[in-house]
């Protein structure tokens, strides 16, 4: 075996050491001792109080979490790491990924690939990196390289969050192409076609973590549906089929314009049925809904995220105890409320919290059908909770 280069130590706290020991992978700022000279988004190698080696990682010069580990052991050749972690990623989608082109390649620290997120859509490749070790010339071309090798892209894309390059101290990058010169396509969920920009639209375009919830939500709508935050229509196109009048409401006006277009697309799976959409802000439609005594048979809440931090959890909750609450009061006796969070910091039992409390204020009993996560394409790791986000909960009203 090569002999491994040498790198930076960091030596770590006895807290850190034992949070990583049980299988977390991130170490703060404020829990490194003492650190050797590093520079932004090198490779480290991290040993305990006691100098104890505990792997290699990467390594953050502006991030709180300024280390993330990578591997238990040395690393004497990160590019065939890469290479190898992404293979192993994209071997465990052609085991999960089912009825779907347009799905997550890689999901960060899920994958062993901390600050990589890649997505599909059919035959364009949408990438996100979010770290100085990752941005770096040798990791980025290793990165792109391989992931054009596998899966052989039309084009590859990057989409680029200017928030995240901010706090990472990383120089200014405009989103764009990388690799070929196709820009748009048409990807397929559950049999449902969709438009996809690979510029426009939220995070790397879609809510691919959302698909398998689209399906499952499909399988108990009924009657008159109302979609809140729909967005460019996951769930309003899927349940279309299986209801008799389906609205989807949004205040991005380019979204509806594209879950329009999304509709016009799969007009024959729709069979002339056509979906009203609206544009209008969610809170003060359900208010004014709930106050004309609107009814529906189905309704669906999809916000965005409430609570980016832990501070925001208590406003989350109101947030989504306010909408829960008109909603169930608007269902008929037998209705069917899907409804969700991505936010990481409302735990599943928070959320469940949240919704048996709204039901007690609106006098409804709920009956829980199905109780989801996100896609497993967005793999969950059960020492690393922050990869377990998304909540989406089918519940029977009476």
């Amino acid at each position: 075996m090569p002999k491994a280069p040498a790198v930076p130590t960091i030596k770590i706290s006895p807290r850190a050491a034992t949070r990583l020991k049980a299988g977390h992978v991130w170490v703060y700022r404020s829990d490194i001792v003492s650190a050797e000279r590093v520079a932004p988004g090198a490779l480290v190698s991290v040993s305990d109080h006691r100098g104890k080696n505990l792997g290699t990682a990467f390594y953050s010069t502006s991030s709180q979490i300024a280390i993330r580990m990578i591997s238990h052991e040395p690393v004497p050749d990160l590019p065939a790491l890469l290479r190898q972690r992404i293979a192993e990623a994209i071997a465990y989608r052609e085991q999960v990924a089912r009825d779907t082109d347009g799905y997550r390649v890689i999901f960060s620290e899920a994958d062993f690939l901390p600050g990589l997120i890649v997505d599909r859509y059919n035959d364009i490749l949408s990438l996100q990196i979010l770290t100085q070790a990752m941005d770096a010339n040798l990791p980025r071309e290793t990165v792109i390289s391989e992931l054009s090798q596998r899966l052989c892209p039309a084009a590859v894309v990057e989409r680029v969050d200017p928030r995240v390059r901010e706090l990472e101290t990383l120089p200014p990058r405009p989103s764009g192409l990388l690799q070929g010169a196709k820009g748009s396509t048409i990807f397929t969920m559950n049999g449902v076609q969709f438009h996809y920009d690979a510029l426009e639209g939220q995070k790397t375009g879609a809510f691919l973590d959302q698909r398998e919830n689209y399906a499952a939500a499909a399988q108990y709508a009924h009657g008159e549906t109302l979609d809140v935050f729909c967005y460019q229509g996951g769930f309003a196109l899927h349940l279309a089929p299986k209801c008799s009048e389906v609205t989807g409401v949004d205040s991005s006006r380019p979204a509806l314009e594209v879950a329009d277009q999304n509709a016009t697309l799969n007009a024959k799976l729709l069979n002339g049925k056509e979906i009203e959409w609206i544009e209008a802000n969610a809170f003060d439609l359900l208010k004014d809904y709930s106050a004309s005594n609107r009814r529906y048979d189905t309704i669906v809440l999809d916000p965005p995220a409430f609570a980016k931090t832990k501070r925001d959890l208590d406003a989350a909750l109101r947030g989504y105890k306010e909408l829960n609450l008109r909603a169930l009061k608007m269902l008929r006796p037998g209705g069917i409320l899907v409804t969700c969070s991505c936010s990481y910091h409302v735990s599943q039992v928070h959320f469940l919290e949240m919704l048996a409390s709204a039901a007690l204020d609106a006098h409804r009993t709920l009956r829980l059908v199905e109780v989801r996560g996100q896609a497993k394409d967005h793999p969950i790791l059960l020492n690393i909770p922050e990869t377990a986000y998304l909540k989406c909960v089918v519940a029977s009203v009476n």
